[in-house]
C-alpha cells in the first residue's frame, strides 16, 4: 500500500500541470487531454475521464510517461509514450469496468 501513495501523488502533480496549462474549450469538466503515440508516430489527442487516475493500469502509463518525458514536456501536454492501439485497448477495458 505504501508504494501506491507516491504514484497517486505523482498523478495529482501531473493533473495540476494539465489544469494550470491553457485549457482547450473542448475538454469537458471531469476530463483531461492526453497525447498518445510512440516516438515514431504522430501523437493523437484523447480526452479521458479523471477517474482513470485511480486505475493501476493507467497509473503505469503515467509512470512510463514520467520516465520518458519527465514532468516538464516541451509541448505542454500530458504525453503518453505508448502504441495507440495499446492505449485504446486499455481505455476500452477501463470503460467496461
Amino acid at each position: 500500500m505504501g508504494t501506491r501513495l507516491p504514484v497517486i501523488f505523482q498523478a495529482k502533480q501531473i493533473i495540476r500541470r494539465v489544469i494550470l496549462a491553457p485549457i482547450a474549450t473542448d475538454v469537458p469538466k471531469g476530463h483531461f487531454a492526453v497525447y498518445v503515440g510512440d516516438n515514431q508516430t504522430k501523437k493523437k489527442r484523447y480526452i479521458v475521464p479523471i477517474a482513470y487516475l485511480n486505475q493501476a493500469s493507467f497509473q503505469q502509463l503515467l509512470s512510463k510517461a514520467e520516465e520518458e518525458y519527465g514532468y516538464h514536456h516541451p509541448t505542454g501536454g500530458l504525453t503518453i509514450p505508448c502504441n495507440e492501439d495499446l492505449f485504446i485497448n486499455l481505455t476500452s477495458k477501463l470503460n467496461s469496468t
